[in-house]
């Protein structure tokens, strides 16, 4: 809900934010006696790098029906017509309850600047399926917001 001339700011924002995150996490991770970031380091991944061996279908779909959800929550915590203050709650509980779902089936994602911003660290087979954490959460939103245009209508 702003003004479409501010996406590409908010979105270099978003992704120069997610990996300055992944690299204060990276540090801090790295302090530890045995760290491997070739071992993941809380990438995203589908099939061999997916935490439960998911396929790379069953990541996409997972990604964008929990993108897609996370949407329809916000979208409908903020509208006007909403109890107010009740918008953070019902946000925080339903990505807790994302991650409790899909953490087994790719690390959760819905948001590529999270993804980015661990992938670029873990690099290789990290980078090469951060397109799944680019183009599910994508259509994941734009699901989300054309469902929420029909069930959030004004009566």
């Amino acid at each position: 809900r702003f003004p479409a001339n501010q996406l590409l700011p908010y979105i270099v924002a978003q992704v120069l934010g997610g990996i300055v995150a992944g690299g204060v996490l990276f540090v801090i991770a790295s302090g530890k006696n045995g760290f491997d970031v070739a071992a993941g380091f809380a990438a995203n991944g589908y099939g061999a790098h997916s935490p439960g061996g998911y396929s790379l279908l069953a990541a996409l779909v997972t990604e964008i029906v929990m993108t897609m959800m996370f949407l329809l929550v916000i979208l409908g915590a903020t509208d006007k017509r909403a109890p107010q203050g009740f918008a953070p709650i019902a946000i925080g509980l339903c990505l807790t309850l994302i991650h409790l779902i899909s953490i087994p089936v790719t690390n959760t994602s819905v948001n590529p600047a999270r993804s980015t911003g661990v992938g670029v660290f873990v690099g290789d087979w990290a980078v090469s399926q951060l397109w799944l954490f680019w183009l599910a959460p994508i259509v994941g939103g734009i699901l989300g917001a054309v469902v929420y245009r029909f069930i959030g209508k004004s009566e």
